[in-house]
Formats: C-alpha cells, structure tokens, sequence
C-alpha cells in the first residue's frame, strides 16, 4: 500500500514540474502559485523549490539550495525558451538558434554540457533540488535541440538528381526488333492466332543489368557537408542526456520521407501485391524496368550514404547508428521487395522471362551490399526477406522458362504461312533463345537442381559430338527446346497440300534457326558441328524439292516414248511432250513466283540448282528434237521458249509475287 502511494506522490510531482515548466512565471506570480499549489497538497510542499529553481531564482534568498555552473547554464537555456515552445507548437517564425545566431548555438552547447557535467558529478548527485533544477533545464533544452536537429537535418538535405546518376550508368539495349524485321509478340498466344497481322506487337528488351551498371566511384552527399557536425554536437548532447530515442525518431523520420522522395523520382511507386498483379503487362513492363535501375541506386547510392551519414552522426554509440539506420532504410527496402515479390508470384508468361531475370540477377548482384548493410541482429529480418524474394524470383524465372518450353512443343496452329515463309513461331522461338544467352550463367545455376546428367536427350546429342559447353543445364535445355521447334515445324509443313512447297518452307525456316545461332553466342555454344548437320537438312530439303516440282516437267525431256531415232521422231509425240513441258513449266512459273524465300542467298542457290538441272534437258532436248518441228506449221505453239527464255523467268521465282507469262515469245514458222 506504502508503494502504491509513493508512486502515486511521484506521478503527482513529475506532473507538476511539467505545469511549472510551462508557466515561465514572473516572480510575483510565481510566490501566488507557490499559495495555490501548496494548499492542495502536503505531497507540493516542496513547490516552491520548483518554481523558483524554473525561474533561475537563486541566490540562496529564499533559502533555495543552489550551484553557480547550473545558474549560469539556467540563464542560457531559459533565453531561447520561449521561442522553442513556439518552435514545438509549429510556428514557422519561431526563431531557429544555429540559423539565428552560430555563436550563440555555440554557448548554448556549452550550456548543456555544464549541466551535463553537473549531473555527473558524484558531488553533486545526492542534492535532490539541484539535481530537480538540472533535470528541468534538460528537458528544456532537449526540446529545443530535438527542434533544432529537425531543422538542419530537413533544411540541409542536398535534391536528389537521378538523371545524374543514370548518366554515369552504361547503357546497353538488346532489342527483340532486329534488322530483319524480327518481332517478338507480347503475347506467346498471339504470334500463333488467326489474326496474325494485327498480334504482331513489337517489343524492345533492355537489358537490365547492364543498364544498371554503377561505377565504383560513384558517391553523393545527401546532407551538406557544413551541416553534418552541427548534427552531430546536437546528437551526441541528446544522447549523452539520454534522449537517444527522441534524436532517432527525428533522424528516422526526416530521412525516411527524404528515401520515399527519391524512391519516387526513380519511378518506384508504392503498390500492394493486388495493384501491382493487375497491371496490364506493358504498364508492368515499365515498372519492372525502373525497378531495376532503380535498386543499385538505391543501394548502394542511397543507403550506403545513408549508412555514412548515421556513422558519422551517431559515431560514438553502434548501437544507435544502427538502429537509426535500419529505422530509416527497411521501409524503402519492403517497398522494393513487396514489388519484385508480387511480380514473382504473379501470372507466368513468356515476355516477363527477361524482366524477371533482370529483377534476378541486380539482387542477386546487391545481396552482399544488403548483408554489409544490415548485417547486425536488427537487421536480420532484412536480408531474410531480400534473401526470400531473391529465390521466389528465381523460381518465377524457372518456371516461366519451362512453361515456355511446353508451349513451343505443344503449339499446333495449323494456318500456313503465306508464301512458306517463315513462321512466326521460328522467330519468336529463335529470338527469345538468342537472348536467353546472355543469362546462361543464372539460367545454369537456377536450372542446375533440377539437371540429370543421364537424361536421354543429353546422351543423344553427346553422340553427335556437340561441344561440351552443351552439357551445361542450359545448353541441353536450348537443345530440347530448339528439336522441339524443329519437330513442330515438320508438322506445319504438313499443311501445305503442295509437297515442293513443304521443303520450301522447311528451308526458309532451318535457314533462319541456323542464321540465329551463328550470328549470336548460341553459335558458340551449339558448335560448328550443329550448324555443319543443319546445313546439310537445308540441302537435303532443296534436293527434295527439285525432286518434288521439276521430276515431271523433266520427265517431259526424255527420249522414252518417242518411236525411231531423233531423225524420224514421231511428230506427234513431239508436239506433246513440248505442250506438256510448256504447261508444266507455266504452272510453276505461276505458282512458284508467289513462293517467298527471304534469304537471298538461298533464293540464289535455289535458282542456279534448277538451271543446272532443267536448262541443260531442254536445250539438248530442243537441239535434238527441235527441228522435226520448226519446218512443220504453227511451230511456235509448241515451241515457245528458248533456253535463255526460261533462264530470265527462272529469276521470277520465289519472290512473293504472283507472276503470269502474258507475254510468251511464240516462234513463227
């Protein structure tokens, strides 16, 4: 009960120092509220030591015990009062000491430390009622200084300027939009769908990494140089006086709206996990963008000065440095983890692959920056957290990479391409694998746990001597994906009715992969053994062609069927087999000129094998047979054209554009 009321009395009397504090009475005043106070309570008979302690009274006049060092400090303190009260109730012309007067502010630290002193001094301790007055003073001038501190921290907090620090990134740019009209489609869905004019969407890839590219020396101050020890006399008085607490919820609060700010000229905006999974994909694509430029920055620009700063004011206690640190940081680090962890979980398909890995690998690259950072026990949670969402992404990335594979080997759109040109699936395969390259090292490691060295396929390629880059996770993954590709083109050639056509488009097609892998770093890593095998398809497809389109045409050139020698040759055997030459050749003419060979070697190539193998036939079939038919009537209905005739309309071929001989060279008789 005895300790019920003692703590009781205590609560009263802290309450009434309070009251007294507030009063800065005059002394007239002050002997009336010494009548008023006392006649409440026995437990105020000690009031008057209060007041008049509050007042500066001294002197021993009044019987009041007192201390020259603390008198003096009083005066000190109590002068710059009044404008502090006016300062903590948000009056904006209450007079700033450091900004009014720096050699006031000095003697007004002084101050502080003779109190400070005072208080330490073992002498002076058991004096309850010095001890009282010095208490009062502190908290007065802890008041003013924790305003104070406020304000130089906020008045001399340098702008953040990002375009300057982007300027000092290397920027390096991977486009899906390449020379030859590559696209990608920012739906997988989409390349294949009936509407395939208007799904073909372009879409540039930067790449991320690269684009965030700090040099070493990269450094900014966030606070003025001049300011940063007038900070730090206010902190260490503050935390000397134990008002640590109070500075670290200033620094805390002032810094942390200073990140927020800077977070937000970065383009990192303040989303939940809803808001950032409802996105539609190219607003998406742009936040995951500055996302990425934006966490170096914030880093190892940010908070590695922010960590300066709190070392440089907080110097003389780990403890707090650290704690006003993490404080101030981890809001700005959540906000950059809830967002790469809401892309994570979010809705997988093929074009966030890249930005994924690009989230992947710049925290991956920043983690030992996060664990230097917050590497005492308050911030463990931290680097926990970053450490989480680092392989949530990862798994993100593994599988979008494994849905994508399954889509490439499960696509069946059975529209042909016009032309047999090349199919949008080729491009959008080969062009999305050629990027991939330039994440193998991450894709090997993020696919390394699920890799079986004995799989099938792996011992297939092995046996046609691939190089052994190709036993990495990657490479055999690329390998899988590119025969998956290959094998459903053999399908889609299919659908072509025409079986010339089919090898025509299966040449234009294998011609594009192999184009794709040479002129990249999947060359490298698929070998000149894999392009020599390809090439070899791309000649047997061209063989098969000729085979395919010319055999009848050719057919009509052989001796077989014409009774006697070229000398008494059946006239009309002759007339027939150059009609039906003609007709053939007219067919394919108006056929194959609609055909579409991109490539122009290929398209070359393609011309001077059918010269070699048609133009030698029928001009020895012409000089041998020719002339049963020229001294005969109406010659020029059979004999239409010349060897050099057909070798200028052989050049019509392949070109996309329907072609008809309107104009035929008809030999007279």
């Amino acid at each position: 009960m005895a300790a019920a009321i003692e703590g009781q009395e205590d609560k009263v009397m802290a309450k009434a120092k309070e009251i007294v504090k507030s009063l800065n009475m005059s002394k007239d005043e002050t002997k009336d509220m010494i009548l008023i106070f006392s006649s409440f309570d026995n437990r105020l008979s000690n009031i008057s030591t209060l007041i008049s302690s509050t007042n500066g009274g001294g002197g021993g006049g009044d019987g009041v015990e007192t201390d020259p060092r603390l008198d003096e400090a009083e005066k000190v303190i109590l002068r710059w009062d009044e404008s502090g009260s006016e300062s903590a109730r948000g009056n904006p012309a209450a007079a700033m000491l450091w900004e009014e007067s720096p050699d006031e502010a000095a003697v007004y630290l002084e101050a502080v430390d003779k109190i400070l002193d005072l208080t330490e001094d073992p002498s002076v301790q058991p004096n309850g009622a010095i001890m009282d007055r010095a208490e009062i003073a502190l908290q007065s001038a802890m008041s003013r200084l924790e305003d104070e501190f406020r304000h130089i921290l906020t008045r001399n907090t340098i702008p953040f300027n990002a375009e300057q620090l982007y300027g000092s990134m290397r920027r390096v740019s991977l486009s899906f939009a390449s020379n030859d009209g590559d696209i990608i489609a920012e739906d997988f869905d989409s390349v294949c769908g009936e509407d395939e004019g208007s799904s073909q969407q372009g879409y540039c890839h930067e790449r991320g990494v690269s684009v965030v590219s700090l040099s070493d020396d990269v450094f900014v101050d966030l606070v003025h140089p001049d300011a940063v020890e007038e900070l730090k006399e206010i902190a260490d008085r503050m935390i000397r006086s134990k008002y640590e607490k109070e500075c670290c919820q200033v620094y805390s609060s002032v810094r942390r709206d200073v990140i927020d700010e800077c977070l937000s000229i970065l383009g990192v905006e303040r989303q939940s996990i809803e808001e950032v999974q409802k996105s539609e994909w190219n607003s998406l694509d742009e936040k995951m963008k500055k996302w990425v430029r934006a966490v170096k920055v914030v880093v190892r620009v940010l908070l590695t000065g922010e960590k300066r700063l709190c070392e440089q004011l907080f110097e003389g206690s780990e403890l707090i440095r650290e704690v006003c640190f993490v404080e101030t940081a981890k809001g700005c680090v959540m906000q950059l983890l809830n967002f790469a962890e809401a892309v994570a979980i979010g809705k997988r398909s093929p074009e966030k692959l890249f930005r994924i890995l690009d989230m992947y690998e710049v925290l991956k690259d920043v983690l030992p920056d996060f664990e230097l950072l917050f590497g005492d026990e308050s911030g463990e949670l931290v680097c926990s957290e970053a450490q989480g969402v680092l392989d949530g992404l990862g798994e993100a990335a593994v599988g979008t990479f494994v849905e994508f594979e399954n889509a490439v080997k499960n696509e069946a759109t059975k529209k042909p391409t016009q032309g047999g040109e090349i199919h949008p699936l080729t491009r959008y395969v080969m062009n999305y694998v050629k990027l991939l390259v330039d994440y193998s090292s991450s894709l090997n490691a993020l696919l390394g746990n699920g890799f079986d060295e004995s799989d099938d396929y792996l011992t297939k390629e092995n046996g046609n001597n691939l190089p052994l880059e190709c036993t990495s996770p990657f490479a055999v993954r690329l390998l899988s994906l590119i025969t998956s590709l290959e094998s459903n083109l053999e399908d889609k050639s299919r659908v072509y009715e025409d079986s010339a056509m089919q090898y025509v488009f299966l040449m234009n097609n294998i011609l594009y992969v192999v184009q794709k892998v040479k002129g990249s770093e999947l060359g490298k890593l698929l070998g000149d053994q894999w392009v020599r095998k390809h090439r070899g398809q791309i000649r047997q497809s061209s063989t098969s062609y000729l085979r395919a389109s010319w055999s009848k045409a050719l057919s009509c050139l052989k001796d077989e069927g014409i009774s006697g020698s070229s000398s008494n040759a059946s006239r009309v055997a002759l007339k027939e087999r150059f009609k039906n030459f003609n007709t053939c050749f007219e067919e394919i003419y108006r056929v194959q000129t609609a055909w579409k060979v991109p490539d122009a070697q290929l398209r070359e190539e393609l011309r001077i094998s059918i010269s070699e193998k048609v133009l030698p036939a029928y001009r020895s079939f012409l000089g041998r047979f020719g002339n049963h038919l020229e001294s005969g009537k109406h010659a020029g209905r059979y004999i239409k054209y010349t060897p050099e005739d057909l070798e200028t309309y052989l050049l019509d071929l392949f070109e996309g554009t329907p072609g008809l001989l309107h104009h035929m060279r008809r030999k007279s008789t």
